[in-house]
């Protein structure tokens, strides 16, 4: 692959997390009030905006690396992420519909969904092994792909969140947090939304990186 590579992978990406960061901040806009509004002194609103700026980092750093192999590895990695980052897509989209219908959503659905993106990327992981001859590479490529496809995820999870209905103001939003009585199911929508964007950020690349090296793995062994 040319020098032109490491840009043509990370550019669409850091643009994704650029994109992502936009919409949580237009949707939490005025900033200052996370802090007063949110669980966790704001932790809630801080964690998926940090998350973005660090993917923006990473895979700017990543993709800087000009080695063969591991531009191969990342390549595959990519195409393998948007396949699985549909798939996550897909499962947001039918948990939302399932709400907004009043339908309760079938949780192996849903979980089927997820092992199907997480097949993905260990299969990300499997190319990447072969790419690059070891099973690191296959692991880095697992990664890339998560990242790739939480990105996607929580996309998704930021577009519904920014075409719902505003958070009411109120006095005591960690009460409306907290699911009483008289809470407010926006208030409740909006934490949800913002804990599931950070877990797709966090947890992803997590499970991608562990699937990624099992099956890199089982590649290597199976050239024993």
């Amino acid at each position: 692959m040319g020098a032109s590579a490491p840009l043509t992978l990370r550019t669409p990406l850091i643009l994704l997390a650029a994109a992502n960061l936009v919409f949580l901040g237009m949707r939490l806009w005025p900033w200052q009030d996370v802090v007063a509004n949110l669980p966790g002194n704001g932790a809630t609103g801080i964690d998926p905006a940090v998350c973005l700026l660090a993917y923006m980092g990473l895979i700017f750093w990543i993709a800087t690396n000009h080695h063969e192999p591991i531009q191969k590895a990342l390549s595959s990695g990519t195409m393998l992420g948007l396949l699985a980052g549909c798939i996550l897509v897909a499962e947001v989209m039918f948990k939302d519909s399932a709400d907004t219908a009043g339908i309760s959503h079938p949780r192996l659905v849903r979980m089927g969904l997820m092992a199907a993106a997480g097949v993905v990327w260990g299969i990300a992981g499997l190319r990447g092994s072969k790419a690059g001859g070891n099973a690191g590479i296959g692991m880095l490529s697992g990664l890339w792909a998560a990242m790739a496809s939480s990105l996607m995820a929580c996309s998704a999870v930021l577009a519904s969140l920014y075409l719902a209905a505003p958070v009411p103001d109120t006095t005591d939003p960690w009460k409306e947090y907290e699911g009483l009585a008289i809470g407010n199911p926006a208030t409740q929508a909006l934490v949800h939304s913002l804990n599931s964007a950070t877990a797709f950020l966090l947890i992803g690349p997590l499970v991608g990186a562990v699937l990624g090296l099992l099956f890199a793995f089982s590649a290597q062994s199976g050239k024993d």
